[in-house]
């Protein structure tokens, strides 16, 4: 069976994280039989086309370069509402993906089209279908919800999308209940990315007081809700701040240095896999202060790493963090609760050991590659016999 990926985040090169768990499920589903082929947008010093890990990759180009800055920086969604320069690459990104998409499969012809993120890849999905008949299926990871619920005109794009697709599926229960509202006769399925399981084991030297936090530093991400916490707690604990030196930190650094804990904070860049995974097997705890996550695979790999995850009660991480089993959870922006549950775990090596122990075995049950591969090896083949799974 072929398999033609659609998606606006992919890795740029070997170990880059970036979009990391599409390459992964496509490595994944070649133990089920499936041979992938992606295709993914332009990226500045990334060759039009090459192999990783196996995956064969095009990669298109949408826009003058100073304006190909949609993709690969978390920020399309952003870029679109505020810049008309930004809606027109837009613009240029649909045409030249669908170009790109029709020039692939005439050689490669795929029995199912697969795009991750409703838009823009699922939207291009749409066309293709309406011009081939391939059948799609589309997997929504978070951000694209958000968009189809707050984006004006997004609610009716989204239902042209989900209404002709194949199946659709989300990567949490909760995610799964928000598609669900944006499009009542839809029934996603809920299908979560895999994870690396080698990639991630525990360290028995870690330090006894360190903190980890993964991510964008958007406002959703939560890492100021962090910031407050650490000014609250007993302990001074130290922490490292995964994703730093973009435009967007420097509001955080000021927070820091306001609440007198920034000689307490280790900022650093967007790392690759190999090196995140130093810091899950390093870190006491990891902390995801996130609001309406779709899930948080960065929480997987912690607790693949044998690490506790302190998170709000919010979103799809509820999916991974179960309280009393693989870490904690406060309600969603309660700073005092989060300074709280922060301090009890690290004055409590023993519950920290436990939790880690029965994460790992819940993450591997849950998120490792062959039970991934298999759940979406079934999506595939229900959608290129003709049978929509989710609807």
């Amino acid at each position: 069976m072929r398999v033609l990926f659609i998606t606006h985040n992919y890795p740029r090169y070997e170990g880059d994280p970036v979009g990391s768990f599409v390459l992964r499920l496509a490595v994944s589903l070649r133990a089920e039989g499936i041979e992938v082929h992606v295709v993914a947008p332009a990226a500045p010093d990334v060759p039009p086309t090459g192999v990783i890990e196996g995956i064969p990759v095009t990669r298109f180009r949408y826009a003058p370069r100073r304006l190909e800055t949609l993709a690969y920086t978390g920020t399309m969604g952003a870029q679109v509402r505020q810049f008309w320069k930004a809606r027109l690459a837009m613009v240029g990104f649909l045409g030249a993906g669908y170009r790109a998409v029709m020039r692939v499969n005439r050689d490669f012809a795929a029995d199912v089209i697969h795009a991750h993120w409703w838009f823009p890849g699922g939207l291009v999905a749409r066309v293709v279908a309406s011009r081939t008949g391939t059948p799609y299926i589309v997997t929504m990871h978070g951000s694209d919800v958000r968009l189809a619920a707050g984006a004006p005109g997004a609610g009716s794009l989204f239902r042209a999308v989900s209404r002709r697709a194949s199946v659709m599926t989300t990567v949490s229960t909760w995610l799964a209940a928000q598609a669900s509202r944006l499009d009542p006769a839809m029934r996603p399925e809920v299908a979560p990315m895999p994870v690396v399981a080698d990639l991630f084991h525990a360290e028995r030297d870690r330090d006894p007081s360190r903190l980890l936090f993964v991510g964008k530093l958007t406002e959703q991400k939560g890492l100021q809700h962090l910031l407050r916490a650490m000014a609250r707690m007993r302990a001074r604990a130290h922490l490292d701040v995964v994703g730093a030196g973009r435009v967007e930190d420097g509001h955080l650094r000021a927070l820091a240095q306001e609440l007198g804990v920034a000689d307490r904070i280790t900022w650093k860049p967007m790392l690759t896999q190999a090196e995140l995974a130093v810091c899950y097997r390093t870190a006491t705890i990891h902390v995801m202060p996130a609001i309406d996550e779709g899930l948080g695979l960065t929480a997987v790999e912690s607790l693949l790493s044998e690490t506790p995850v302190v998170a709000f009660d919010s979103g799809g991480v509820t999916d991974v963090v179960r309280p009393g089993q693989t870490g904690v959870l406060v309600p969603a922006g309660d700073v005092p609760a989060l300074a709280e549950a922060l301090d009890r775990l690290l004055d409590n090596p023993g519950e920290r050991a436990r939790l880690g122990a029965e994460g790992r075995a819940f993450a591997l049950r849950q998120f490792g590659p062959a039970a991934v591969a298999s759940r979406y090896a079934a999506l595939l083949r229900a959608a290129q016999r003709g049978q929509g799974a989710g609807r």
